[in-house]
């Protein structure tokens, strides 16, 4: 079996090969996308409570995000907008898992919405909605 545009997508952009960052599913149908992102020492921000980095958070979802466009067949191009809601520290040494769903699409933008946590769904680090800028098909050269 062939890796999908997703993973190849993850596996192979530096700051996610950096972080660690890993797909661990994806539906095409949906646009839905799981990613982990492992607890790490040395992404912590704060060495006294072990806890994750917020830029580690923030990239992993920005990641997340457009790994759910491409997993819908769409060639994103840029993050127009991305918002994340923080919603409590992670624990520490915990990895993270961020689920997110490209559930609209128009000629130019994909809508993207998604979470992250460490196991449990319904209590969530953080929230994340975003637009994505998509690539127009590129014309045949005569």
């Amino acid at each position: 079996m062939t890796a999908s545009w997703a993973a190849l997508f993850v596996a192979h952009v530096p700051h996610a090969q950096a972080l660690g960052m890993t797909l661990v599913s994806e539906d095409p149908a949906t646009g839905r996308c799981v990613l982990e992102q492992p607890w790490r020492e040395e992404l912590v921000g704060d060495p006294e409570s072990d806890v994750l980095h917020g830029g580690v958070i923030t990239a992993f979802m920005d990641t997340l995000a457009v790994a759910s466009v491409i997993a819908r067949g769409k060639r994103p191009q840029a993050t127009l907008d991305l918002r994340i809601d923080y919603l409590r520290a992670a624990v520490p040494r915990i990895d993270l898992l961020g689920e997110a769903e490209c559930y609209r699409v128009t000629r130019h933008v994909a809508f993207v919405r998604g979470s992250c946590h460490q196991g449990d769904p319904s209590h969530a680090v953080a929230n994340l909605t975003a637009t994505i800028i998509l690539r127009e098909p590129k014309e045949p050269k005569p």
